[in-house]
């Protein structure tokens, strides 16, 4: 099997985070605004499952073709010739290191055959039968690395022309399969607004307690913006199912583990973790210990937080501060990671900041509500 040497580039692991989201944005609402009939199967859905999933016959069982079960034993194969390859390459390289020390010694004992040196003659002939040896062992580890190569190659190959046929005939499966099962009947979005379909972005979805009725337009825009915030970083976890798999399927399929996927991921995933916490406030998602607060009256509860809303502002004005130090110090020394891929950290670092924002609005917000609705319970 070939390898893969694909690296992400640092230009596009960037702007994925930034394009990808808008994209979904669009894509959602877009559907969730239109009026159409579900279909059975659908061709691009079809066409997506052959690209990502082709290999064990999704596409295929999509269409209700059983013949994708013939990709499955074929995929099979070119995991084990894989598994066997690989053993068969660490023992290319141990008879590599060891034709190399042997090739070595016999220059080492040639050298003192020639100086002279007692039992160096014998030494050396012993050394040439080792490098003889060894070659042999090299040639053989060599033979059976390149055979299973060929092993996994042809079953490839095999997958390749399957779903090169299947490319040409989805559009004839996906209008057989249509035919014969019909149109699933209306979505159940049809004819809704994206309102009442997908959560409206402009302020909690459920939110609960003496403030649910207080609202201005300073709150509202603070709601919709951390609204907009934790929408947004929410379709980062699609991108991390396609590298993820990309990183699968090159580690089991070619051999060949990436450097990127799983440091890309976990940074990615810390950002959207700092990005969210205002969209967690604001939806009152947070954990929280309230066994003595939940059996306060409203106006109680209302002092409460007024009063902690002190510690709350203490923390985050030093995640705040803290952050933008760490950011700072980042872009003066142009930080990267220290791994082979050497990705930038100073917008890493940068999400500590935002976060930090984006979290004390939406205590403040929290705060306007909460003095609006004492000063209507006649504070």
């Amino acid at each position: 099997m070939p390898s893969l040497t694909f690296i992400l580039p640092h230009w596009l692991y960037w702007s994925g985070l930034v394009l990808f989201p808008l994209v979904a944005f669009f894509m959602v609402r877009r559907q969730a605004a239109a009026k159409f009939q579900a279909r059975a199967t659908n061709l691009p859905v079809a066409y997506l499952l052959w690209l990502f999933g082709g290999f064990v016959g999704l596409h295929r069982f999509y269409v209700r073709s059983f013949l994708g079960a013939v990709y499955i034993p074929l995929f099979i194969a070119i995991l084990f010739g894989n598994s066997r390859g690989r053993q068969a390459r660490n023992q290319v390289s141990g008879a590599r290191n060891d034709l190399m020390g042997a090739k070595f010694d016999a220059e080492r004992f040639q050298e003192a055959a020639k100086q002279g040196r007692d039992s160096a003659q014998a030494m050396f002939a012993k050394a040439e039968q080792a490098v003889a040896a060894t070659q042999d062992q090299f040639a053989a580890a060599t033979a059976d690395f390149e055979q299973w190569q060929m092993v996994s190659g042809g079953f490839a190959i095999a997958i390749a022309v399957l779903l090169a046929i299947d490319a040409v005939a989805l559009p004839w499966l996906v209008r057989r399969c249509t035919e014969r099962e019909g149109p699933a009947g209306p979505m159940p979005m049809a004819g809704k607004p994206p309102a009442e379909v997908i959560e409206d972005v402009t302020g909690p979805a459920a939110e609960v307690g003496p403030t649910r009725q207080v609202h201005s337009r300073i709150t509202g825009a603070i709601d919709k913006i951390n609204g907009f915030s934790g929408e947004f970083v929410c379709y980062w976890s699609v991108i991390a199912v396609f590298v993820y798999y990309y990183e699968v399927i090159a580690r089991y399929v070619f051999n060949s583990p990436t450097n990127w996927a799983h440091e890309s991921m976990f940074l990615m995933f810390g950002m959207q973790y700092l990005l969210s916490g205002a969209y967690a406030l604001r939806e009152q998602s947070h954990v929280r210990v309230d066994v003595l607060y939940a059996y306060l009256s409203d106006r109680a509860k209302v002092i409460t937080d007024i009063v902690t809303s002190a510690f709350f502002f203490i923390f985050t004005g030093a995640l705040l501060v803290t952050g933008w130090i760490f950011f700072r110090d980042s872009i003066d020394v142009w930080e990267v990671s220290f791994t082979e891929w050497g990705i930038q950290y100073w917008p890493i670092k940068f999400s500590l900041v935002l976060g930090a924002v984006l979290i004390i609005l939406q205590g403040l917000s929290k705060l306007i509500k909460d003095v609006v609705a004492l000063t209507r319970m006649g504070a």
